[in-house]
């Protein structure tokens, strides 16, 4: 069986660590052994559940170790992988030469990242982004991009153009699928009429929670039977910040903070609508493709491949607006309590357009095909 070999920055709870997780645990066809920079974080027990072989050299953020190093380049010989895939900047840099002077002649990065903006993105992350732009020419057979517009940045970058392509991210779709359960309504003792808006999202500048309930301030000079939940890390009671900030804007009966969950599928189908509201650094924001699976309509700032994956299903307008995100929000509250027949066919169509280009067999297929392997047993 041919080796696939993961390296990667780390495996805490990010949209690349998910996405290698659902390719190892679902490619049987291949052997796959996942090598971590840092730590193993939420995916490592995860991945070794599934069968998944994985490594933790521990380096400290930031920093390189000749020992850690070494270690990388002894396992890589031994394992001998038929392809090294790497998953974003630091993993590219430091994965891409050691398996190089590992003697691995296919060698493949992935870029996760849309943004490099001054003050937007840490120095070292864009200092390490142009050292692989001159190094894209020699070390990667071929650049795995997330999204077009990763790959249009990274292009105006200077990596080698020839070597770009784009796989979007794959979803299983039997565990986010359209049963629609109103769990948060009744965990929450809400009536059956209030409008239920959800941002999954880690607190995050690049996640403009501002933005968002700036927008639902709004929001209320129209509408008052609407509820909000804020779903992820840092979005919780100790957030003293994210709290004075909702209460300045008369905001606590209508925003609910549920801090990191483990049970993302129940809370989307629960949504009647998931927003997005993040500024920048989008790449393809899985959030909105595992919301839509659910049937659960969206609305999204304009950020990263956003519009690719909302299609008509729902509503994109530009970053940093509140006003715009609002009427966003009050268009889809209309929709679905004057045109209920147009709201569910709306909900079909957003599940039906991730069923029909962004399914996880899809995926793989497409990073087979790019790595060129015949992954038949």
């Amino acid at each position: 069986m041919k080796t696939i070999c993961h390296i990667i920055t780390g495996l805490n709870d990010g949209g690349a660590e998910a996405v290698l997780y659902r390719l190892c645990e679902r490619d049987q066809n291949l052997r796959h052994v996942v090598i971590s920079l840092t730590g193993e974080g939420k995916y490592g027990p995860l991945l070794r559940k599934a069968g998944i072989e994985v490594h933790c050299l521990d380096l400290p953020a930031g920093r390189l170790r000749i020992k850690a190093l070494w270690h990388l380049w002894r396992l890589l010989r031994k394992m001998k992988p038929t392809i090294v895939q790497t998953w974003m900047y630091h993993a590219d840099f430091v994965g891409g030469l050691v398996s190089r002077l590992a003697g691995v002649k296919q060698v493949f990065w992935g870029i996760r990242h849309t943004n490099l903006e001054i003050g937007k993105t840490k120095r070292s992350t864009r200092l390490i982004a142009c050292l692989n732009a001159m190094l894209s020419k020699c070390i990667p057979h071929q650049i795995i991009c997330c999204a077009i517009e990763a790959k249009q940045v990274h292009q105006n970058l200077g990596y080698d153009s020839k070597k770009l392509v784009v796989i979007p991210n794959g979803y299983d779709l039997k565990l986010f699928n359209e049963t629609n359960q109103a769990q948060l309504k009744i965990d929450f003792d809400l009536s059956e009429t209030t409008m239920t808006i959800g941002m999954v999202g880690r607190f995050d500048p690049q996640k403009d929670h501002r933005n968002l309930i700036e927008a639902l301030a709004l929001l209320k000079t129209k509408i008052d039977n609407f509820a909000c939940f804020l779903i992820g890390r840092g979005l919780d009671q100790n957030n003293t910040s994210l709290i004075k900030k909702i209460e300045s804007l008369e905001l606590p009966k209508h925003i609910l903070l549920l801090g990191q969950r483990n049970d993302i599928p129940k809370v989307m189908n629960s949504l009647d609508v998931h927003v997005l509201s993040s500024s920048f650094g989008e790449a393809f924001p899985n959030v909105l493709a595992e919301a839509m699976a659910c049937g659960t309509p969206c609305v999204t700032t304009d950020v990263g491949d956003a519009r690719l994956i909302v299609g008509e299903t729902g509503w994109v307008v530009p970053p940093s607006q509140p006003k715009a995100l609002a009427d966003a929000i009050l268009s889809a509250f209309y929709e679905k309590t004057t045109q209920p027949q147009k709201w569910r066919e709306r909900k079909i169509l957003a599940r039906q357009r991730i069923v029909d280009n962004f399914g996880l067999e899809t995926m793989i297929e497409k990073y087979h095909k790019c790595w060129l392997i015949d992954a038949n047993p």
